[in-house]
């Protein structure tokens, strides 16, 4: 193997950086995106059983917010529970950019790589096809090791890149996917949460709704003809 990435001369250092960065990510996402992590089982339960009892307290809060990225946004619902529906459902919003900011981190990073890596073989066959005419002049086409050498640098570069470029364009797209599956899950619990909010604060009485008049309950006299 060690010989294969040889032959590819120094094309291949890039595309070998490329590979180390890509697996650092793929390993990292792993890790980070697993549901357990994103969206613990009964959260969201657990969360609207607090909003219904009137149970909360800042430290929940903070608990809630450091728990994951579901309690992240669950929490700065709960921040502003005594507003009004539209400015809890606006904080949410917002708090939701971070979040799913914060879930597609390197993404863009495996992205250019899937992209570069085909690139960066074309890159290294080039230069291995000049080295092989470059051969060609100097010693014309009688010494055919060396126009092998050229080849072969080009074929494994090419190679190479398509290794690297492949799976992380794989990956990248399994990824954003399951980032999108993550954020329809938090958009339910938030709505269910929100839903919860609503219920459990009380609706307050309006002093200038009009009265319906007493008269109009009475019945009418009958008149005897």
């Amino acid at each position: 193997m060690f010989e294969i990435l040889k032959a590819g001369g120094w094309g291949m250092l890039p595309i070998l950086v490329c590979s180390a960065v890509g697996l650092a990510i793929v390993l990292e996402r792993f890790w980070t995106l697993r549901r357990s992590a994103v969206l613990p089982p009964g959260l969201g339960e657990q969360v609207r059983s607090w909003a219904h009892s009137q149970q909360l307290s800042s430290s929940h809060i903070q608990a809630l917010r450091e728990n994951s990225p579901l309690g992240e946004l669950l929490a700065a619902a709960l921040d502003v529970r005594n507003r009004s529906r539209a400015e809890i459902k606006e904080r949410i919003e917002d708090t939701g950019r971070h979040v799913v900011h914060g879930l597609e981190r390197y993404l863009n990073t495996l992205g250019t790589i899937a992209l570069i890596g085909p690139l960066l073989g074309l890159l290294g066959t080039v230069f291995g096809l000049i080295r092989m005419f470059l051969a060609v002049m100097v010693s014309g086409v009688g010494d055919p090791m060396k126009m092998a050498g050229g080849i072969g640098e080009a074929l494994v570069c090419t190679a190479s890149g398509l290794v690297v470029a492949i799976p992380a364009y794989v990956l990248h797209r399994y990824f954003r996917s399951r980032v999108q599956a993550f954020v329809v899950e938090m958009e339910k619990q938030a709505i269910a949460l929100l839903d919860a909010i609503s219920v459990a604060r009380p609706t307050p009485v309006d002093s200038r709704a009009p009265v319906a008049p007493a008269a109009a309950a009475r019945p009418a006299a009958r008149v005897l003809g």
